[in-house]
């Protein structure tokens, strides 16, 4: 039995929400940005009245005021966007009990088995778009699939091209539409594989799903064998209502106000970075073996970073062994190029109750010590304990206790 998969995509969905939250911005270019006067006032939404006049998502905002001098720039409310969506899932969740959240603005709903209550595929995903526009006032478009890729590539680059908000892509079909595609249209093919893609001579999707995939195999494992299944259709992943899944990885990055120019300044942002790493570690009960540490530097258009990573001895959830270890990696990678964005993770996380005992190394009352440092920041405040390298002018700390996700709540 073919599935049916539906991809709901919300229109510009924190440029919508603005306007819904304020009417009198509905017939003005609205974006949603950082702070101007930063490096954050990156456009992290556009609304189509901006979009027709250039706006791009991801391009700063002196280059989009270049394009639409009278657009109205409006700080992220993270908060109310994630409220929002869980309201969307609600809806959603009256249609099918088989809701996947893939972000905050795009979830899929297998629908398989519940079409039948709602007419034909186009019916229903006029019912759904109709539903989340009378309850929130958010626009919707709906791509249709028999699985999971084809219906996220029918909402990406058809569904949203349509005056109805809706497309199906059929499997028989792709030949002829999605096929003549630049390969970078495909799921899962960012710039840096789209450069390797075009070097072989694969400048569309139908170039890479007719390509021996023996080839593509052995040259990239498995990624390659996946790239090439859903260039010609295929995915056997099922929407999976399960929210709590096991992690393989947690990990905290931020881009920084300024150009960070001293290791020393780098380091206050290594130390906040490993706390708040090791407090979610701790708090989902877990310890991590691989400390790994991402570097980029101002030009966000050249390579000038590094990700490296380094295993541990034992595995652990402390902010010292963390900030060691990125450290050791910071000391021993980085080229003094002027630094915008970090990240930190711990990998090849097991969780604490399988810890085997070493005789050597005990941590426990550093354990102990740092859960009674999480209660009192629970309770008071993520800033009612913090190190004394927070207070200096490189700590950010302070700022981004005021942010969800690195954008303002």
């Amino acid at each position: 039995m073919k599935r049916i998969i539906f991809l709901v995509d919300m229109q510009s969905f924190y440029a919508s929400v603005e306007k819904v939250k304020n009417p009198r911005l509905k017939h003005r270019p609205v974006v949603v940005a950082g702070d101007p006067k930063l490096r954050s006032g990156i456009i992290l939404a556009a609304c189509p009245l901006a979009k027709k006049q250039g706006v791009k998502t991801a391009e700063a905002i002196w280059q989009a005021e270049a394009k639409c001098p009278d657009m109205v720039v409006v700080k992220p409310n993270m908060a109310l966007y994630i409220q929002l969506s869980y309201q969307i899932t609600r809806i959603l969740e009256r249609f099918s009990d088989m809701v996947e959240v893939y972000s905050i603005d795009e979830q899929f709903v297998d629908v398989t088995h519940s079409l039948h209550l709602f007419g034909t595929k186009e019916e229903m995903a006029k019912q759904i778009h109709d539903e989340i526009l009378e309850t929130l006032g958010i626009e919707s478009r709906i791509g249709i699939g028999e699985n999971k890729v084809l219906a996220k590539m029918a909402c990406d680059h058809f569904a949203k091209k349509r005056p109805t908000g809706v497309f199906e892509l059929k499997l028989e079909n792709i030949a002829a539409d999605l096929w003549p595609l630049s390969i970078d249209h495909l799921f899962g093919v960012g710039a840096r594989m789209r450069k390797h893609f075009v070097m072989m001579g694969l400048h569309t999707i139908g170039n890479l799903a007719n390509y021996p995939v023996k080839f593509l195999k052995k040259r990239w494992g498995i990624n390659g064998e996946v790239l090439w299944r859903f260039a010609n259709g295929i995915d056997t992943s099922p929407v999976s209502n399960q929210t709590h899944r096991t992690q393989k990885t947690i990990g905290h990055a931020m881009t920084l106000p300024y150009d960070y120019l001293t290791a020393e300044d780098i380091k206050v942002v290594l130390s906040e970075l490993a706390e708040e790493v090791a407090r979610r570690v701790r708090k989902q009960g877990y310890l991590g073996e691989v400390v790994s540490l991402s570097l980029r530097g101002h030009r966000f258009d050249v390579n000038e970073g590094f990700h490296r990573q380094r295993k541990l001895a034992a595995p652990t959830q402390l902010h010292d062994v963390i900030y060691d270890t990125a450290c050791a990696l910071f000391d021993a990678h980085w080229t003094g190029v002027p630094v915008r964005s970090v990240g930190i993770s711990l990998g090849q996380l097991e969780k604490k109750e399988m810890r085997q005992l070493s005789f050597f190394d005990d941590p426990v009352e550093q354990e102990q010590l740092a859960a009674v440092i999480d209660r009192v920041k629970e309770t008071f405040g993520p800033t009612s304990i913090i190190r004394a390298s927070s207070l200096t002018g490189a700590g950010q700390a302070h700022n981004r206790a005021k942010k969800i996700g690195g954008h303002t709540k």
